[in-house]
């Protein structure tokens, strides 16, 4: 449990409750109801063991944050308790609700004991991956999909993986769950495109014979994409995005636009995943922000030349 205060709002609510959910609980020394909710909420806190932090704002002593807060919900009353997610306020109740309904409340809003684990076998891999250590870090992330098949980044961090690892038969078992998801997840659907590639270069004409062809006919554009294809399973990303280039500038539709969508694929595959908010990035001393900024992606030169590139091929 911590105290919020001006001081370590920005800190410890918005950017805490990035790693963490965050329930705050608003209340006053004066309140009846909330000498009985704030014994029962850090008991909660003990109970679910990590799951979510409690933290508290004694709402005499920092009029300016409950004030916003109680606006932004359009609340009069306390005990008033919010829920902070990713930077950000998404939900909150209102008085001394019995133990029961908390319980339902906060199981909307926090992840199951599984999931929690699931994070940690994420992050243990992610770190091992940054070692070198790319069979353990598999395991890694092979568990965590176990504990919590939901979980769609660790199931793209374990296609990544094994792709870049060259392990198609275990990414294609890996991909079977959410092939044929009604609303694609773009970073899937580069997945099945970099797995289509791998497939070309074991079973189509050797790159020999792909670079000859294109080099007689510079619009053969089944044999650069093919070509194209030997350089993505290759991990050789920039020099597929290079053929595929010449394929959209000379016909952007061709194959319904299957050059555009591998080349997106591919960049899809290079992006790193978006870093969490730097403290430089605080609020000004003094001042109050409810919201927390959005994570940003770090730039990356190759990338964004090639998004450049692609931007100026098509318009």
């Amino acid at each position: 449990m911590i105290d919020i205060t001006l001081k370590n709002f920005e800190a410890e609510l918005i950017k805490g409750s990035a790693q963490v959910p965050t329930l705050l609980d608003i209340w006053a020394p004066w309140c009846g109801p909330c000498k009985t909710l704030g014994p029962l909420l850090e008991k909660l806190e003990v109970a679910y063991a990590g799951r979510f932090r409690l933290a508290k704002l004694n709402a005499d002593e920092q009029p300016d944050i409950a004030g916003q807060l109680s606006q932004m919900f359009g609340v009069r009353s306390i005990p008033f308790c919010v829920m902070f997610r990713d930077g950000q306020p998404v939900d909150g109740f209102v008085g001394a609700l019995p133990e029961a309904e908390i319980r339902k409340f906060l199981d909307k809003h926090v992840p199951s004991a599984d999931e929690m684990a699931a994070e940690e076998e994420v992050q243990q891999a992610e770190e091992l991956l940054a070692e070198g250590d790319t069979d353990s870090a598999i395991q890694k992330l092979a568990d965590a999909l176990e504990l919590n098949p939901a979980n769609d980044n660790a199931r793209y961090d374990y296609l990544r993986a094994l792709l870049l690892d060259g392990r198609t038969e275990p990414a294609r078992a890996a991909l079977e769950p959410v092939r044929d998801q009604v609303i694609p997840n773009p970073r899937f659907v580069a997945c099945q495109l970099w797995l289509d590639a791998y497939d070309s270069a074991a079973n189509g004409r050797s790159e020999e014979e792909l670079a000859a062809a294109v080099a007689a006919n510079k619009r053969d554009f089944d044999a650069r994409y093919a070509l194209a294809q030997r350089h993505f399973a290759a991990r050789r990303f920039t020099a597929a995005m290079d053929e595929l280039l010449e394929i959209i500038m000379r016909d952007k539709a061709w194959n319904d636009e299957l050059a555009r969508r591998t080349f997106v694929a591919i960049l899809e595959v290079m992006s790193k995943p978006p870093a969490p908010p730097k403290p430089e990035a605080a609020a000004a001393k003094g001042t109050l922000e409810i919201a927390g900024r959005i994570a940003t992606t770090p730039t990356d030169p190759v990338v964004d030349s090639y998004r450049r590139k692609l931007s100026m091929s098509l318009f």
